[in-house]
């Protein structure tokens, strides 16, 4: 695992510009990316990698600002209702934290050969078939499985 010193380095702009989205504030998205990941350190020996370190970061800033929002009542009477409103107009920074990912995958998967870097592509922003992928480069179906499988792999290694 990633020190946290690394960890902060590669996702601070993330959880930042995610805060930001929520906050519509520079200066308390800055205060509470701070916060998250002051509390992450604490509770770094919770992270189970289920799921994206990133995801887990942006959990804890959402969760410190709900409570930033009780604690100044920004919002009189909020609610489990309320929470879900907030939760359902947040797709801006869904879409600006898949975004990000997305152009780290793209920025990997230039390291890849040119033949599995085409599969991977036309996989992935075709959303072709194997089987399309396959006819399209006059390969099988099985190797253009095979090809797509072995880029995964080798991304992750990257990781």
């Amino acid at each position: 695992m990633q020190n946290m010193e690394q960890i902060y380095e590669q996702y601070f702009e993330t959880v930042n510009k995610y805060l930001f989205c929520l906050t519509h504030d520079n200066d308390i998205s800055e205060e509470l990316t701070q916060e998250t990941f002051y509390k992450a350190v604490k509770k770094i020996n919770t992270y189970k990698s289920e799921c994206k370190m990133s995801v887990w970061l942006c959990q804890i800033a959402k969760n410190l600002w709900y409570d930033q929002c009780r604690k100044n009542k920004k919002i009189a009477n909020l609610d489990e209702s309320d929470l879900l409103e907030i939760a359902a107009n947040t797709t801006v920074e869904e879409k600006i934290l898949q975004d990000e990912e997305k152009m780290q995958l793209y920025k990997q998967m230039q390291k890849l050969d040119a033949k599995t870097r085409e599969v991977m592509y036309l996989r992935i922003t075709g959303e072709l078939s194997f089987k399309e992928i396959g006819i399209i480069l006059n390969k099988t179906e099985n190797w253009a499985r095979v090809i797509f499988y072995r880029g995964k792999n080798k991304l992750k290694e990257v990781d």
